[in-house]
């Protein structure tokens, strides 16, 4: 027989520096603690997070993949800025992932699926109850997440992970949730999860791209009071 035995494997960690180190500095800049075109400076940073500057760079390079950061050349790393453009583009792309979600677990509807959505859709109405802005926002993420997760979709489910990075940067940065805003956030998914849970998937597909198509207006619109505010910045 032959001998499959590879000496140079390792042992495998549970989490390598450089994923730590992303997951940490993805989370801090989801937070919205830092703006849009906020420099990363490199040798701070690294202090800060207690790694060398090498993991530190491996980690931006992820995130600049994710469309979290960016990379200019002589002037370095930072946060990402929004455009109209680029919400357009995200949010007509989300729109068309979760159309096709939305649809496939319709079709696929169960006893189990619907008690999986509603677990959902509660714990997005409890986290709204409390008035706690970054609770709601994770909630909402975490509905569609399920919907987006239910229908076994490998390649829908990665496209949408990249799709998800940036649109919450862009929720974070922009401040659009606000706590007095809350309770409309489970009337806003009331007919998409309906048709969903009704097994409808040609309404179910048109209500997210609906869903989407408003949210994503609303965040344009406010781009464009920014620049009319800020026309030199």
């Amino acid at each position: 027989m032959q001998n499959t035995k590879v000496n140079s494997l390792r042992p495998v960690q549970k989490q390598s520096a450089e994923a730590q180190t992303t997951d940490n500095l993805r989370a801090y800049i989801l937070s919205g603690a830092l703006q849009p075109g906020a420099r990363l400076t490199e040798i701070p940073l690294a202090e800060q997070l207690g790694v060398a500057r090498a993991t530190l760079r491996t980690s931006l390079h992820r995130l600049a993949g994710e469309g979290i950061v960016v990379q200019t050349p002589y002037t370095g790393w930072s946060v990402t800025e929004l455009t109209p453009e680029d919400v357009w583009e995200l949010w007509t792309l989300r729109g068309s992932l979760e159309g096709l979600a939305a649809k496939l677990a319709a079709e696929r509807m169960s006893p189990a699926l619907r008690a999986t959505i509603e677990k959902a859709r509660d714990a997005l109405a409890a986290a709204c109850a409390t008035g706690d802005v970054r609770k709601a926002n994770d909630a909402d993420f975490a509905l569609h997440r399920t919907i987006i997760s239910s229908v076994d979709h490998r390649r829908l489910q990665k496209q949408y992970k990249l799709v998800e990075q940036q649109v919450r940067l862009y929720i974070a940065t922009s401040n659009m949730l606000a706590a007095d805003n809350l309770p409309q956030i489970v009337t806003q998914h009331e007919k998409l999860l309906d048709a969903i849970l009704s097994a409808d998937p040609v309404r179910a597909s048109a209500e997210a791209w609906n869903h989407n198509e408003v949210e994503g207006g609303k965040l344009v619109a406010w781009l464009a009071d920014r620049a009319r505010a800020n026309p030199a910045g």
